[in-house]
């Protein structure tokens, strides 16, 4: 998915219009217009900017990867790697218990 497609979809989910983000962005509605249809690429600057506003992450939003991390995610990913090693194993062992158990379930579903 293209930086315009990914923008439109994160600005729309936010519920804010070109208005609204450019007004943010110190710029003018048409330049996000421009920046959705592809036809034009904001400034490093500017995408992280819009990456803030949107509370996306600019690897997202550039289409480094697909996997949509939102401000709370990363705040969330941020407080266990403050951890101390111990804490983090417990973090850790909850987690992948928490993913077996529904994998496992997803499982069961799909052989009924």
């Amino acid at each position: 998915m293209s930086f315009g497609k990914r923008l439109l979809e994160a600005r729309k989910k936010k519920g804010i219009s070109q208005e609204e983000l450019a007004e943010k962005l110190k710029t003018k509605g048409p330049v996000i217009g421009r920046y959705e249809r592809d036809e034009m690429k904001p400034s490093i600057e500017a995408a992280a900017k819009i990456a803030d506003i949107l509370e996306v992450s600019l690897d997202w939003l550039v289409g480094h990867t697909d996997l949509e991390l939102d401000k709370s995610m990363i705040q969330r990913i941020q407080e266990v790697s403050r951890m101390q090693p111990k804490e983090k194993e417990h973090v850790f062992a909850m987690l992948d218990a928490f993913i077996a158990t529904t994998k496992f379930q997803g499982y069961l579903s799909v052989n009924k």
